[in-house]
Formats: C-alpha cells, structure tokens, sequence
C-alpha cells in the first residue's frame, strides 16, 4: 500500500524516507507501532501533520530510531500541531465536501469481493435482522465461508439506506497480524465523520464516547469484520436509535447477544449448485458448463467452502489449458487436497490455522485427535476417549469448537466434523495411542451395548492384554437404547474396524467386528459379509483362534441367510474344528449350531438335529444355561421342519421353562414361542398354536425384531386369512426389505 506522495515537506516527508531507509512497506510499519495503515498513510502524504505524541514515540520505536531521531521526528511533529482549531473549521479528508458543497457521507467499505453468487435466504435474513431500532446484527460462519462478502455484497447494494456514511474496521481477530487497538479504529472512525485527529480525545472512553454522540443523529452503517469476542466490539457500537451495527466473527460471541440484543445469522456452505456457480462467475460459464459433472464434484470436494472454491478457481485460471476433470482428480487425494486449496498465504489451511490459534490449548489439543476419528460423527464418550480425558470436559470442549465453527452439532450431544476440516485436523500432531484409545472405546462400549442387548449371553471375547480403558464407559439402561446406539455408530463402527485394520491393530478390529453381532442377528440381511470378512482377517493376522472361530461362524450364519450355503459350510466347519482344538466348548458347541442350520437348508436335518444335540450336551458340560437354550431352540426348529411334532413341542416348552423372558423381546424366545406355536397346530391344537403364534408376532413387532414378525405371522396366515394379520405380515416384510 505505499501510495501517495508527501506534500508537507516535513513530518510526512522525513517518515517516508526513514521508513523506506528501513525497508518497511506501510503495512509493517503500521503492524509494528499500532496504528493502522490509512492513518500511516495519512501522516506520510501530509494530511495528518502533527500526529500525538505517544504515536510519534511508537513510529520512532517502530523504526528503531536513537534519542536524536526521535527527537527530530518529534520537533517537526510538533510543528503541524494547530493549538486551537474549531471542528467546523478543519474537515477530514473523509468527510470533505462534495461538488454542490455539502459534506459527503463518509465511505470506509472496502470492495466488495468479485464473483459472489447465490446466498439469497442470507441475505433475506440480513435485512430482517438490520430492521428496527439500534439493531445489531451478528453473522456468524466458519473460516472462508464468505461472511465478510455476503456482508459487503448486502451493504453496497443499498447504499441510500445510510445516507450519513457507511463505517468500516476489520478487527483482525483472526489474523497473523496482531489486532488493532481499538482508539486507531475510533480514529478512523472520528475523522471520517469530521472530528480533525487533532481533536479526537486520547482516552478509548472518550473517544468512544464521542463517537456515540456523532452518531446518535444519523443514519450509519457500521460494519465491524473478523470480531474476536464481544468485548471487542462493544466500545465500537454507535449511540442513536437510527444506526445499522453489523459484526461478523468465526466465534457465536453469545455475550453480544445477551448484552447487546445481538441477532444472529449463520452463514453455512454454499450448496453443490451455488459452489459451480461461483465457479462459473470466475472462470466463466462456458468452461464450467463443458464439464458440469467435473465442476459439481470439484463444489463437493471444496465443502461448499467458498473461500477453497476461489483457490481452486485461481489455479484453474492459471491454468488455461487443464480442465475441471484433472483439477478434481488432483483434489480427490487426500494426501493433497489442503494443499492444493492454498495459494501463497491464503486458503482453507491458514484460515483453520488462524481459527485454531486463538482457542485454548486443551481444546486445540482435543481438535487435533478429532483428527485420529476415522468417521465423521462425535459424541461426548468418543471426543472424551480421544483426548484420554472424562466426558464433561471433552463436551466443554465441543462446545468450544463449535463455537468457533470447527465441528458443527447436528442433534443434541453429536457433533460431526466436515472433510476438509477434518483433513486439517489430522494433519496436527496428537499422542501415538489415540486411535488405540478410541478402538478400545469402541470394544468396551460394545461389550455394554450386548450385555444390555442380550442379556445373559456369554462374553464375546476377552479384553485385549494391553488394552485401554476409557474414563467412563457408556451405559445402557435396556435393548432398545444399545439397538438405538448400534443404528446411530455402526458407519463409524465400521470405519474404526478400518482403520485398525489399516493400522496393523488387528486384535482391535475382529474385537469390534464381534461386538456388533446383536445388531447382526437383529438386520441379518444388511450386507455384513465385507465386515465379515475384514475380522477374519484381522484375527488370523493376529493368530487368535478364538476369535478366528467366532468370526467365522457369525460370517457362516449371514452366508446361509444369504442363501451361499456352500461357502457358510466351508467357514462352519473350520469354526467347529478350531474351537474344539482350542478346548472352547462354548465356542465349538456355537458352531455346531450354526453348521446344523447350513445342514438343514441342504436337506440333511436328521444330521442338523444330531448336530444340535451335540451343542447341548457341549453347554451342558459347560455349564452354560444360555447356550443350552439355544441348542434346544436350534433343535427343535430342526425337529419341527420335519413333521416331528411331538419332539418339536417337548423340547421348545423345556427351552421356554429356562426361565422366564416374557416381554424382554429376546430373540430366541421369539423363534421359541414360533416353534411352538408350530407344533400345536402340526398335532391338532389350533386355538393353542395360534394363541403361541400370535404372543410371538406381538413381541417381535414391539422390538422391532422383523425376521421373526414375519415368521410368525407367516405361519399365522397358513391357517387364517384375516385381513389385519396380511396387512400385519406386509408391513413387516417392507420394513425388513427397506432394511436389507
């Protein structure tokens, strides 16, 4: 910015000319002492001849200067100091007066930003927050949102609105330059409505003061860019009822709101049509509509991120010859996608940068091992088992960060965390366990997710030998809260499986894979097989027999759901042989089960029926009572497909007596009750067997438990036609279709 040319011969004449002796531009300068470009550059062309003494002294500091320059600059400072000037008589270059004579309104407002597109429903809300007495008006947005040029495009485009002046200071809260202090931005602002510098009171509260009372009569935009905080805004906002204050900041400042009525309004990314719009307005519509799919995911890789939208754009320009396709291509590794959305000292990484810098160190800290989250979506247990802290103080933390626009929380307690920023987080350097801590959050949580699932069921395995306990652990008052808890994780489940297995932590991955089996069992149809598949792995990297043979049998039961009962042979079979090496008659007698149920559907029940009977002499000498009922539901649903209904009824009413799970929605309960019910009506005993039939389906519908609500009434409709049991049975085998 060195413009402009001292005409006073003195003072602005010999800072020139030591500031270029110095080899400072404008900028540094004005950095270095405190006090803002413009007003350096008024000083030095002339228009600002005796500037105060404490200014004089922080440019002679600035500039290094001994006692004897200092003193110089000083005497000729003194020298443009008027003693007694009336305000009247001295206007201020900003408030000259115009070609008819009267003063013109001032205009602080810098360009606004070339090529802003779309932002309509922003806008509309900008204008209805800036209605009314004294409004203030606080938009809000993460880093290269656009909030500054969504605030500039609104005020340039009415400009009659303010016919007093429209007011302009960028507050650098978010910058590597230090903030300006706020008497050189009411320095500004005074002159700019007539008040000479020399006239402007040395004191913040007077100035701020006097700044109130000029603007108490007029109609004045004021536009306060990049805030930091609340009390940095409040000395700026104008006195009068017929000022328009509009504040943008990465930060909510709820005490703006609280203190100042402040109304906010949230800046979010652009949508996929707007980003290629943008696009277009810079690199011209006829590049962007010759590759309309290319130009769509370059919107979708930038987030909708304007700011990374104009990077993109910028490189494209430079590249006249490359088309949107190769860009996107580039910008689909992730390894370089920040990287590329920098040019020279701007982009998406240097304003995260600037953003991240001014929060606490413990939550810049948990910021960086959100980073280590392979998935995208945060509760208070992850972000706590993350940063090896307690939830209360990762939610704090949360709260910290979406405040300042880093994670955004999409329903109570869950926050997520959006591509590019949480490329940028997981560039930041973070403790080495902190992938190991979240994959044992995952394995303990699991752990309390099926007891409360599945009640009375064995273990699935044992913690590993190095493993790392959360602070707190996640608790499940009954069924539906772990279902509920598996439906909303289970993407991130299977992104952490992932990653551990990526990672070489394999004892980790075929551990959370065998924690989800409840919700398995509960949508056997939702394409488990590649989870599956990536646990048996996992275990046999890790040489682990037992969970070798659990995952296998859990991956051999979704095979002959999917009808591939051959191959669910081939894993059965390597289950049963390697739990009975290992001496695990639980594990073996799983197995078997399961074999049996591969058996059945090729027709060999009488061999599925010995197969059972084996896992119930195996859990007998076991001594677990789960795994015998089990058997004996497996054995008598075996019992029952061939015609043996006597033996189907004895051995599904003994598994019933185990104990009684009336309205606990227990999956073998259900497909016992269906058995039996099964068995009634095979000997004659209608009313019986629909009454069993009936008591099944209702359980099964109450829990959500589908499969079974379709083989109940199933079975229901072989022997009624009841219109309410078919629409019963349709609607319940859409839900498990919509699933599957």
């Amino acid at each position: 910015m060195d413009s402009g040319t001292p005409v006073d011969g003195g003072f602005g004449t010999l800072l020139r000319r030591l500031r270029t002796g110095a080899g400072l531009s404008q900028e540094e300068l004005a950095h270095a002492a405190g006090v803002s470009v413009r007003a350096l550059s008024y000083m030095e062309r002339g228009h600002s001849r005796g500037p105060q003494r404490r200014t004089v002294r922080a440019l002679a500091g600035a500039l290094g200067l001994d006692g004897a320059g200092a003193r110089e600059l000083e005497r000729l400072a003194s020298l443009g100091r008027p003693r007694k000037v009336r305000t009247e008589d001295v206007p201020s270059p900003a408030f000259a007066p115009d070609a008819t004579g009267r003063a013109a309104a001032p205009d602080l407002l810098p360009r606004a930003p070339r090529g802003f597109h779309g932002r309509a429903a922003e806008l509309d809300a900008l204008s209805r927050a800036t209605e009314g007495e004294a409004p203030v008006c606080l938009v809000v947005g993460p880093a290269g949102v656009g909030k500054t040029a969504l605030v500039l495009h609104w005020a340039r485009r009415g400009p009659d609105g303010f016919p007093d002046g429209r007011l302009y200071a960028d507050l650098r809260g978010f910058g590597d330059t230090a903030e300006p202090p706020l008497m050189e931005v009411l320095r500004e602002f005074l002159p700019a409505l007539g008040v000479p510098l020399d006239r402007v009171p040395e004191s913040l509260n007077g100035a701020a003061a006097l700044f109130r009372s000029l603007a108490a009569d007029r109609r004045l935009l004021v536009v306060l860019d990049n805030a930091r905080n609340s009390e940095q805004v409040r000395p700026l906002l104008p006195g009068g009822s017929r000022c328009v204050t509009v504040v943008t900041s990465r930060h909510r400042l709820p005490g703006l709101i609280v203190t100042d009525a402040a109304r906010p309004v949230a800046v979010d990314v652009l949508d996929p049509r707007d980003g290629t719009m943008l696009l277009a307005a810079v690199l011209g519509t006829e590049r962007v509509d010759a590759e309309p799919a290319a130009a769509l995911r370059l919107a979708e890789l930038c987030d909708g991120l304007p700011l990374a939208l104009r990077v993109v754009a910028a490189r494209l320009t430079q590249r006249p010859g490359s088309s949107l396709g190769a860009m996107a291509a580039e910008l689909s590794d992730e390894t370089r996608r920040l990287s590329l959305l920098d040019v020279e000292d701007t982009g998406v990484r240097a304003a995260l940068r600037l953003t991240l810098q001014q929060l606490p160190q413990d939550v810049s800290r948990q910021f960086a091992r959100l980073g280590r989250h392979p998935g995208t979506r945060i509760d208070r247990y992850t972000a706590a088992a993350l940063a090896d802290t307690d939830p209360p103080a990762a939610e704090a933390a949360l709260e910290k960060l979406a405040a300042a626009h880093l994670v955004t929380e999409t329903a109570p307690g869950r926050w997520v965390v959006h591509d590019l920023v949480r490329l940028y987080a997981r560039s930041l350097e973070a403790a080495p366990e902190t992938l190991t801590r979240l994959l044992d959050h995952y394995i303990t949580t699991g752990l309390a997710a099926v007891a409360a699932a599945e009640p009375g069921n064995e273990e699935c395995f044992p913690l590993p030998s190095d493993h790392l306990p959360p602070a707190v652990v996640r608790e499940f008052g009954d069924r539906s809260a772990a279902v509920a808890w598996y439906a909303a994780e289970r993407d991130d489940l299977t992104l952490a499986v992932a990653a551990a297995h990526a990672a070489g932590l394999h004892d980790r991955a075929w551990r959370i894979v065998m924690t989800l089996w409840p919700l398995i069992v509960w949508r056997v149809r939702d394409g488990w097989v590649p989870l599956l598949e990536t646990g048996l792995e996992s275990a046999r990297i890790a040489a682990d027999r037992h969970g070798e043979s659990r995952v296998l049998n859990v991956l051999g039961w979704v095979l002959i759901e999917e009808g591939r009962v051959e191959e669910a042979l081939t894993h059965l079979r390597a289950a049963s042989a390697l739990a009975s090496r290992a001496g695990d008659p639980v594990a073996e007698a799983n197995a078997l089960l399961v074999l049996a149920m591969a058996q059945a559907a090729l027709g060999g029940l009488d061999e599925a029926a010995h197969g059972c009977g084996r896992a119930v002499d195996l859990a007998r000498e076991a001594g677990d009572r789960t795994i015998e009922r089990l058997a004996l539901q497996h054995l008598a649903r075996h019992r029952a497909d061939a015609g043996k209904w006597r033996e189907a009824l004895d051995t599904s009413t003994a598994a019933l007596a185990f104990d009684d799970r009336s309205g606990t929605a227990d999956i073998p309960r259900v497909l016992l009750l269906v058995v039996r019910g099964e068995a009634l009506l095979g000997l004659g005993q209608d009313a019986e067997g629909i009454e069993q039939l009936d008591l099944a389906a209702r359980e099964a519908e109450s829990s959500g438990y589908e499969d079974g609500a379709v083989r109940a009434l199933g079975a229901l409709l072989k022997v009624s036609e009841d219109a309410e049991l078919r629409a019963r049975y349709d609607a319940a085998v859409a839900r498990l279709t919509t699933r599957a």
